[in-house]
């Protein structure tokens, strides 16, 4: 018997195949080839790994390299810390039957995630502003006022206030993700649990939280690769800059004024496309870590 060639596939999946290659394999090659590659005399010049080396050890660059990596090691921590498990929070919330106006609540904290980054940098400035903002006057009727301080104006400070507006902003992604990994649940496996009087709190750390482990990892490679491409958020609320004093600077933001220039630095599009090619790098690390050492652990709780 003939065997049967499905070339409907092949025809479904060029469309997809030729966008996708346009807009992100032939801008990723071409970005690895510009890495290689100096410009002197406005010539290019093969140049190797030269400009891989000058990012990790030379002090002109290695010194704002190694200082936007660990910024956004402590974006990322904050997200993982915070964000996510405000999310699992949330989902296990929402997802009781027994709360009133689940959908409500369910669209008003995920809002803020269809927001533009501008405008909401914008309005936080304007809300932890000590001039203008309404920070100071809240906290001073909650009796807090003596707390209150400039947060982004302080180095020590600026970045982490920056990744909670982060939180709060996409804490919805990780609570939809999770509230319908639990409305997937089985209602067998649910009322299994209740007969062996499994209920409430006990239920969901025993049950739940097991079965929903493999979504939570997507979630937390999904919160890896955002922090790690992020780059708007930090633009608009501190600047290319990212200040004070490059406190807040990861590797978008350094990114950005090494490949196109700010005020009297010049663009370097060679560098640039190098610190580019490194958080491909960094990530595409992250991802097969992800992918060989926890999702092999996970796939045990999928049904």
């Amino acid at each position: 018997m003939k065997k049967t060639v499905r070339w409907h596939i092949a025809v479904f999946l060029a469309p997809a195949l030729a966008i996708y290659t346009a807009i992100m394999v032939l801008p990723l090659i071409g970005t690895l080839h510009l890495a290689l590659f100096k410009t002197v005399d406005n010539h290019l010049v093969f140049a190797g790994l030269e400009n891989f080396r000058a990012l990790l050890w030379e002090p002109r660059w290695a010194r704002a390299f190694w200082n936007a990596l660990a910024n956004n090691t402590w974006f990322f921590i904050i997200h993982m810390l915070v964000q996510n498990p405000i999310g699992i929070a949330l989902a296990a919330l929402l997802s009781s039957p027994r709360l009133r106006f689940a959908n409500a609540y369910r669209t008003a904290i995920f809002m803020p995630t269809i927001l533009s980054f501008v405008i909401v940098g914008f309005v936080w400035k304007l809300i932890l502003s000590p001039l203008w903002g309404i920070a100071p006057d809240f906290m001073q009727a909650l009796g807090l006022r003596h707390y209150f301080a400039p947060w982004l104006g302080r180095e020590e400070t600026a970045l982490t206030t920056v990744a909670l507006i982060s939180v709060w902003q996409f804490v919805g992604i990780p609570m939809m993700l999770i509230y319908a990994a639990l409305l997937s649940i089985p209602d067998e496996v649910i009322e299994a649990a209740e007969c062996d009087g499994v209920r409430g709190m006990s239920q969901f750390w025993k049950i739940k939280l097991p079965l929903i482990l493999p979504t939570i990892g997507i979630v937390s490679i999904l919160t890896f690769v955002g922090n790690f491409n992020a780059f708007d958020l930090i633009y608009v609320v501190q600047g290319a800059l990212a200040g004070p004093n490059f406190s807040t600077d990861i590797l978008g933001t350094f990114l950005y004024r090494t490949f196109f220039g700010f005020q009297l630095q010049l663009g370097d599009p060679n560098m640039g496309a190098a610190i580019a090619s490194m958080m491909f790098f960094i990530i595409l690390a992250g991802v097969m870590l992800y992918l060989f050492a926890v999702q092999r652990r996970l796939r045990r709780y999928q049904f």
